[in-house]
């Protein structure tokens, strides 16, 4: 893959690698701007200079405030990044987007909490989750693509985005989870659109790496094994590559069917099924909706690695949720009550450092991936006041986890809780468009039995958890 870059690399420069040579007496031209005879609009130069150039600045205040006699952790952090996209050449297009990050004045992130030995949950992934005492050394290549478009649909080859069920942007910090390969849309069916490819490299959020696809997995703290033991798949898991596919099929003006299945060669397969519905009142942009949605995992082979402790997950183990939304929107309202249930039948697993879950219960700043045996449910209200360019957001949900202790169905030793966010969100106009702000502020209590141990409490319940960010797009 290093040999690719380097030929696209090459090409790319190749028009100035005879003009590097300056007469002291000239002016530079390095970059070169406008030229003064005209550019033929086929030709590959003008898709470069007819290309886009995007920008975002972000600052990220976080604060953990834990419970009383356990360890409090905060960070501010800032950066910067420039995407670059050429114009269309005979279906072709290039980009490229990178994006640095300093420290700019937080607590030790390297520092542990004397009861328990843990460190900072949330704060480090701010930054560098392999180095907390990196400060300034924090910049990605994000993406570095080819794309070809045809029609209404594309192929995408190298680094970028994307956002699917089990591998997303989670982006809750400073910048989300990129992943490299081969990505296609097709968009030219009637009534179906197809989305899916082959990766085999993953930069998780919270890194500055890039990794292979069995590498990626265990960057994030991994939780014990079912029988109690540390895992020990961090490492060790044995993926080169997975394959992802989504269908998405509009069944009738109000119903639509999503698919998506996630392969992991010899680790996992996961599968998910949801349909989405929509019923529109006599009022204007008034509906009421609803959607029901199941996921089916097992493990593959040796669930990835032929050694018992070092598997990501256990031979012949598997796991099934099932869940259930119902909702009301208006303009400016939208309430739903959301359900979701993971079963007895083993740990829903799926790598951190690859999305969130996709469960409709899902809460900002928690999840429940690596347990069984749980109930959810989870109310949410959110308000918008477009003319006055504000919105806020309110969900509160209980978390009926199993026991600490049962380290078969869970992994991360949480108890039982309820969680409440606020988030509220501004954007900004005049002197200031492109500008947005957001303040959100998330609660855990503690609903199960801790047995006294503060390792189930901390950055996991009885909890405050504040973050303040600002955005500037160009």
């Amino acid at each position: 893959m290093r040999f690719i870059y380097s030929a696209i690399a090459l090409l790319l420069c190749s028009a100035t690698a005879f003009s590097q040579h300056q007469e002291i007496t000239t002016k530079p031209d390095m970059w070169k701007g406008k030229q003064e005879n005209l550019i033929d609009t086929s030709s590959l130069l003008y898709a470069f200079k007819s290309g886009t150039v995007n920008g975002h600045f972000r600052y990220f205040f976080m604060a953990t405030d834990n419970a009383k006699a356990l360890t409090d952790f905060y960070a501010n952090a800032a950066g910067g990044g420039i995407r670059f996209e050429t114009a269309k050449f005979k279906g072709f297009q290039f980009a490229v987007s990178g994006f640095y990050i300093f420290n700019i004045g937080s607590s030790d992130l390297a520092k542990k909490d004397p009861i328990t030995g843990l460190g900072s949950r949330y704060e480090t992934t701010l930054f560098d989750i392999e180095d907390p005492h990196n400060k300034m050394d924090l910049d990605r290549l994000e993406e570095f693509y080819l794309k070809y478009n045809f029609k209404k649909s594309h192929i995408i080859f190298g680094r970028q985005l994307i956002n699917t069920p089990f591998i997303n942007l989670q982006d809750g910090r400073m910048r989300p989870t990129g992943v490299e390969g081969v990505w296609m849309e097709l968009n030219d069916l009637p009534k179906t659109k197809i989305a899916g490819g082959l990766l085999y490299a993953i930069s998780p959020r919270g890194t500055v790496k890039w990794y292979g696809v069995g590498e990626s997995m265990g960057i994030y703290p991994s939780g014990i094994n079912t029988d109690g033991t540390k895992s020990g798949y961090p490492g060790n898991v044995e993926a080169s590559n997975l394959v992802q596919l989504g269908i998405h099929r509009e069944i009738s003006t109000s119903t639509t069917l999503h698919a998506w299945n996630l392969l992991v060669p010899k680790v996992v397969n996961a599968a998910l099924l949801q349909l989405d519905y929509s019923l529109p009142t006599q009022q204007k942009g008034h509906q009421y909706y609803g959607s029901l949605q199941a996921v089916k995992q097992h493990a593959l082979k040796d669930g990835g690695n032929e050694d018992p402790a070092k598997r990501f997950i256990e031979k012949d183990n598997g796991a099934f949720s099932f869940g259930a939304r119902v909702g009301y929107k208006t303009p400016i309202w939208d309430f739903s009550l959301n359900y979701n249930r993971i079963t007895k039948e083993g740990r829903y697993l799926m790598p951190r450092e690859w999305g969130r879950d996709p469960f409709f219960t899902f809460m900002p700043r928690e999840r429940n991936e690596g347990f069984g045996d749980v109930h959810a449910v989870v109310a949410k209200a959110a308000y918008a006041i477009p003319q006055k360019r504000w919105k806020f957001n309110l969900a509160g949900g209980y978390f009926k986890m199993p026991d600490v202790t049962n380290t078969v169905l869970n992994k991360f030793g949480m108890p039982s809780y309820v969680q409440v966010n606020a988030d509220v969100r501004y954007a900004f106009a005049g002197l200031f468009q492109g500008m947005d702000a957001q303040l959100l502020i998330v609660g855990k209590l503690n609903q199960g039995e801790t047995y006294q141990q503060a390792k189930y409490e901390l950055n996991k319940v009885n909890m405050l958890l504040y973050n303040f960010v600002l955005n500037y797009h160009f």
